[in-house]
């Protein structure tokens, strides 16, 4: 979830695009998309996890059957999501190249090579690998975590003078301390408790409820085969 919230990269020019770069307009901005975005992670996570519990997995659309028209709208309002997000981030990425590189100055050749690179780079190792609920969790320790929690705080520590323990000090302290404790439960938690890459594989419920689908059978004998099959399944 924290990886939901990654924006610092941003920032610098989401404020320069803003028609009025005000303090009262940014903190206004911030505000209203990080608590919608805590909002939608909240809901999706409650709900997810009361309809599958246990069975829970990494990626929330692997729990459902494949036809299930709801969950590939949804799915289909993911990719979009997807491609509509990437843009910004091979953005981010290209400015990074051609601050460290190349000195903050690209020519129009150089910009069409890099952009290429980020793009087929990132398209090889997605398809290298297919299971998001892995890539989900390391991405949320290892790229998250430092962006929203340690990056920040320990920048603000550097540039703040006096020691870290003192008062104005403290809550930077604080969340510098709490990422690095996450980052260390997190990569423990992920080799300790490795999830299943169901990928492209039906929950046995779905096979379950296909094959009561598949018979023909009286209408008593239909909610007979739902009330066991939900008995074993024991999401609820």
């Amino acid at each position: 979830m924290s990886f939901a919230f990654i924006c610092h990269h941003n920032t610098f020019m989401i404020y320069g695009s803003l028609k009025e770069p005000t303090l009262s307009n940014w903190s206004r901005i911030t505000h209203v998309s990080v608590g919608s975005a805590a909002l939608v992670s909240v809901l999706f996570a409650a709900t997810g996890y009361a309809t599958f519990t246990g069975y829970t997995q990494g990626d929330i659309f692997e729990n459902y059957c494949k036809y299930d028209n709801l969950a590939t709208s949804g799915r289909f309002c993911y990719g979009l999501s997807i491609i509509t997000t990437f843009p910004l981030e091979c953005f981010v990425t290209r400015e990074v190249v051609s601050n460290v590189f190349f000195n903050g100055l690209l020519s129009s050749t150089a910009h069409i090579v890099v952009t290429l690179v980020i793009i087929l780079v990132v398209t090889a190792v997605s398809l290298s690998y297919d299971c998001l609920g892995v890539v989900l969790e390391l991405n949320g320790v290892l790229s998250a975590t430092p962006l929203i929690f340690v990056i920040p705080s320990a920048c603000f520590l550097k540039l703040s003078s006096g020691r870290w323990f003192q008062m104005k000090n403290l809550m930077p302290t604080l969340i510098l301390m709490a990422g690095v404790f996450v980052m260390i439960v997190g990569l423990i938690m992920t080799e300790l408790s490795p999830q299943d890459c169901s990928h492209g594989v039906e929950m046995f419920y779905c096979t379950d409820l296909n094959s009561s689908a598949s018979l023909t059978m009286t209408p008593a004998s239909s909610v007979l085969s739902i009330i066991n099959s939900t008995q074993n399944i024991s999401i609820f």
